[in-house]
C-alpha cells in the first residue's frame, strides 16, 4: 500500500492534511479514487492518489486518525 506508506511518512514529517476528495466522512459509498492534499510547514503541497482497495485503506486510516484526536 504505497499511498498509505507515503501518507504516514508525510504526517511524521509534520505535513498536515489540507483536503480529502471525496470527503472521508461524507459517505460510506463505494469510492474508487481518493485524493489527499497535504501541506508542509514551509508551504509546499504534496498530493497522494489511491485507487480501488488502496483507497479504502487510506480512507479508513484517515478516519481512525481523526477519531483518535
Amino acid at each position: 500500500m504505497e499511498s498509505l506508506t507515503k501518507l504516514k511518512r508525510l504526517l511524521d514529517n509534520d505535513y498536515k492534511i489540507e483536503k480529502i476528495q471525496p470527503p472521508v466522512f461524507a459517505s460510506d459509498a463505494e469510492v474508487n479514487i481518493v485524493t489527499v492534499t497535504l501541506l508542509c510547514p514551509d508551504g509546499k503541497r504534496e498530493t497522494i492518489r489511491a485507487y480501488r482497495e488502496e483507497s479504502k485503506a487510506l480512507r479508513e486510516h484517515i478516519r481512525n486518525l481523526y477519531q483518535n484526536l
